[in-house]
């Protein structure tokens, strides 16, 4: 019997990702649970012939975009909690490059993804070739390169025998909860076709287990001492509470030691079980968490990045004596801040912390539990009456997104990236009920939505309604996706919220720069005007959904939108729901500042007192290391 195989790089590629398994806490999951691809030149004649030969247990999915596809594969493995992902190919050039937004989403999320970027050929004899670039001083540069600074892990396939080594590598990478993001495996077209003797043993299936790291016992006992004395401790709940599967751990933490819980975009729900959660977290977040943080003596940072968002440009702590923990399996997340870098798997180091605490009876005092619920009370209110709408008034984007949230179920997921949708959902969605809210802010990527919502539908066949809420300005930059959902079937349901343009950035525009609108509302242009300020634009979305096979409906009132929604649940497959709000409207912020730069030498009053008002902001900004 022959220890080798006669293959081609391209098929041994495709049978070695159907052996790959991860096992987190002894639970065993297909690694690569499907490819999606685009086929030109440069993967057409190899890839698509090794997956009809050698795939028969790698579904393939037909994406309408690369960057989508890539935005797919992240909500299939958000859905799956990082322990499997999907495949992408994509050809020569241009099909390769439109992955770059997509691993860039993923790298700086942490979310696993595996890309296979097309590449020229490797042998050179047929001189230059279409969609090459050719570098007048580096001739082995090709456009695959820009994938470099975007990916956790790339490497360049110039010899058949060389995915011996690389793709081990790449699937250790995608399995490592510190490293983890895009692996790119730039593949020249000559050599995916090309042959080797792969040895057999390259092929027999392989666990990656996903490993929880233990924590120090010196970082445990000075976190611990760290928090026995903390007054007005607070928690700021990232992604890694969710990846670590620790929502059970956090409740009963933050019950127990009376510990108020803020959630950043990434942590959303996570807190969900506990009467300590204060909802969102920073520029986005609630009143309540922007309070509670200003006087917060010690903060207890889990599984986050710490990105601007969350700290208000690190404005939002204003105890000058605060002290930062950082519990992170990444060791640069952990040392931000200038804190105690705890690196570790989040689920262990609370446990850890927990019984330490324990011990020494430590438990947060009743004034401080009874003014942590003044301000969610405070909080609650003041968003009810600020989201209200006058019957026949045009609805608001937080009332839009509230009566979504009442419509949801237990294990219902909802998905939101850019503009106003993801802020209004950070600030008050109520996870309570079970459901789940992907929200991917790190990179804050508009035309994420729809393909995470399919992406993330794959990865979860079981869950009730998978709902993705984007504005008519994410719907614009792509909408195509649609026609994926329909080809699969896909239970998902859209909510395009039309407002007639980039509000989200309008209002940040006006606010920062003074300036009242600049390219950021879709108006038709006035004679010969050098900006388009003329009458909004009409675009019928409805007919547009409808034409690429979705079931749609419209709504004008909440009234409407409810029934649109229970409409939608029980159709099969994809729906969309295109509902009217109002064009400037903006829902009560969590008063944390946040540093966009503005102007400052300006003629224009507006600008000086835009700039005035950010000028306002920096004098609570701190040097955390």
């Amino acid at each position: 019997m022959s220890s080798t195989m006669r293959l081609t790089a391209a098929q041994a590629a495709i049978i070695y990702l159907q052996k790959q398994f991860s096992i987190l806490d002894g639970e065993r999951e297909r690694l690569i649970g499907g490819i999606f691809g685009i086929f030109g030149h440069g993967n057409v004649a190899s890839i698509s012939q090794a997956i009809e030969e050698y795939g028969q247990e790698l579904p393939y999915y037909q994406p309408k975009n690369e960057q989508a596809m890539v935005h797919s594969a992240i909500g299939y493995a958000k859905a799956k909690n990082r322990r499997a992902t999907l495949a992408c190919t994509a050809s020569i050039g241009p099909g390769s490059t439109n992955m770059i937004t997509g691993a860039a989403a993923a790298t700086v999320n942490r979310i696993p993804v595996l890309l296979f970027a097309s590449d020229t050929f490797a042998h050179r004899r047929t001189g230059n070739v279409l969609q090459q670039l050719e570098h007048p001083i580096e001739a082995d540069l090709t456009v695959n390169d820009c994938l470099r600074p975007v990916s956790r892990f790339f490497d360049r396939i110039s010899r058949p025998e060389q995915l011996l080594t690389a793709l081990p590598e790449a699937m250790r990478v995608l399995t490592d909860p510190a490293e983890t993001g895009a692996v790119t495996i730039a593949f020249p077209q000559d050599v995916e076709g090309e042959a080797f003797d792969y040895p057999v043993a390259f092929f027999r299936e392989r666990n990656w287990v996903i490993r929880r790291r233990e924590p120090s016992p010196d970082d445990i006992d000075e976190a611990i001492a760290i928090l026995a004395n903390a007054r007005a401790p607070l928690i700021i709940a990232g992604g890694g509470v969710r990846y670590s599967a620790a929502e059970g751990t956090l409740r009963d933490f933050a019950d127990t030691f009376g510990i108020p819980v803020a959630e950043t975009h990434a942590g959303k729900g996570v807190s969900l079980d506990t009467g300590y959660c204060l909802g969102g977290m920073g520029v986005t977040g609630t009143g309540a968490a922007g309070r509670i943080a200003e006087k917060a003596d010690v903060v207890v940072a889990i599984g986050t990045r710490l990105q601007d968002f969350q700290t208000g440009s690190r404005s939002a702590f204003h105890n000058p004596d605060a002290t930062f923990i950082s519990i992170n399996t990444n060791s640069y997340d952990a040392h931000k801040l200038r804190g105690l870098p705890v690196v570790a798997d989040a689920r262990l180091a609370l446990e850890r912390i927990g019984r330490g605490l324990e011990a020494r009876k430590y438990a947060t005092a009743g004034g401080y539990r009874a003014e942590i619920a003044l301000r969610q009370a405070e909080w609650k209110d003041a968003y009810r009456a600020d989201i209200a709408v006058e019957p026949g008034a045009p609805l608001s984007q937080g009332t839009i997104v509230r009566a979504v949230n009442e419509a949801t179920s237990p294990g219902d997921i909802v998905i939101a990236a850019a503009g106003t949708p993801p802020g209004e959902i950070h600030k008050a969605w109520d996870n309570s009920n079970g459901s789940k809210t992907f929200i991917e802010f790190g990179f804050s990527t508009m035309g994420h939505e729809i393909p995470a919502a399919i992406g993330a539908r794959l990865g979860d066949s079981g869950a009730g309604e998978v709902f993705a809420i984007i504005g008519d300005g994410t719907y614009l930059m792509g909408p195509t996706e649609i026609v994926t959902a329909v080809q699969e079937n896909a239970k998902i349901t859209v909510v395009v919220i039309e407002n007639y343009g980039y509000q989200c950035i309008r209002d940040l525009q006006e606010n920062s720069t003074g300036i009242d609108n600049l390219g950021n509302e879709f108006r038709a242009r006035d004679n010969d005007a050098l900006q388009p300020n003329g009458a909004y634009l009409e675009v019928d979305y409805a007919a547009n959904a409808r034409s690429m096979g979705a079931t749609v409906f419209s709504a004008a009132d909440e009234a409407e939108l409810k029934a649109a929604l229970a409409a939608a649940r029980r159709t099969a497959g994809p729906s969309v729901i295109v509902v009217k709000a109002e064009k400037r409207g903006r829902s009560i912020g969590s008063g944390v500042w946040w540093d966009v730069g503005a102007a400052e030498v300006t003629g224009t009053q507006s600008v000086s007192a835009a700039t005035a008002r950010f000028r306002s902001g920096v004098r609570h900004q701190r040097y955390l290391g």
